[in-house]
């Protein structure tokens, strides 16, 4: 049977309609309602309940995106969150609807859930920009609440099938801008070929104060954002594995 994609329904927390760090070029950002993980330097965890946000079908998506067509033609549309992922057949979708208009497609994915199920999405989507928010698997469930496995599972899964990535991962002092770390993470990242470009994301403490609205303490107050020298050293690294920054 025939699935009519314009019908299938989802939640939405937010739209973008220029975005310009979300993907290549001026693209349309669709922030997914709900996430699977807790991170401590999240700046939006108003995203993070699955029955907040605002239901949408994708074909209303659609129909806003195309009006914003001559703006994004050269760059595209990134379903970001939340967690786009973890709304499957809505998030496949909307991917399918902007294929069908001629349009790029991006997720931006934490990589929050298992591949059985990020797997269609996967394929129908352009490229990934991928979340890599620990390496150590341990430190990561402290950090996010839930394990790497299933973030290290897509990367193979799209190196496997020759799927681009970017590769995104958050510089937090304490926990990840650590050199030890930051070292075995690209040497890691430099063996996959779909790794087309590392994306390394200086911490802020912009949403903190989002964290009063879904009352939850927020435990990264008194960490400092990373300096330009601290950053510089971190991107050093990479560029020393030949990764492209």
């Amino acid at each position: 049977m025939s699935i009519n994609y314009r019908e299938v329904k989802g939640r939405i927390h937010s739209i973008e309609s220029f975005g310009a760090v979300d993907g290549p070029g001026v693209r349309f950002i669709v922030f997914f309602q709900g996430c699977p993980l807790r991170c401590l330097f999240c700046h939006n965890p108003d995203s993070w309940s699955f029955t907040d946000g605002e239901e949408k079908t994708a074909g209303e998506m659609i129909d806003q995106i195309v009006s914003y067509r001559s703006f994004i033609q050269k760059g595209g549309v990134t379903l970001s969150g939340g967690e786009p992922m973890a709304q499957p057949e809505f998030c496949k979708a909307i991917l399918t609807l902007c294929k069908q208009e001629g349009l790029h497609t991006a997720v931006d994915t934490s990589g929050g859930v298992p591949l059985s199920i990020a797997k269609d999405v996967i394929d129908t989507a352009d490229m990934l920009l991928l979340d890599i928010k620990d390496y150590n698997d341990d430190d990561c469930v402290k950090l996010t609440g839930k394990s790497n496995n299933n973030a290290l599972e897509i990367l193979n899964y799209c190196e496997e099938t020759n799927k681009r990535i970017w590769v995104r991962h958050v510089c937090v002092p304490e926990y990840t801008l650590v050199e030890e770390k930051l070292e075995k993470l690209a040497e890691f990242l430099s063996k996959f070929k779909c790794v087309e470009k590392v994306e390394l994301i200086p911490f802020h403490q912009m949403g903190m104060y989002k964290w009063d609205f879904v009352d939850a303490e927020y435990q990264l107050k008194d960490v400092e954002v990373p300096s330009n020298n601290m950053m510089d050293k971190a991107k050093e690294i990479f560029t020393k594995h030949g990764l492209k920054l």
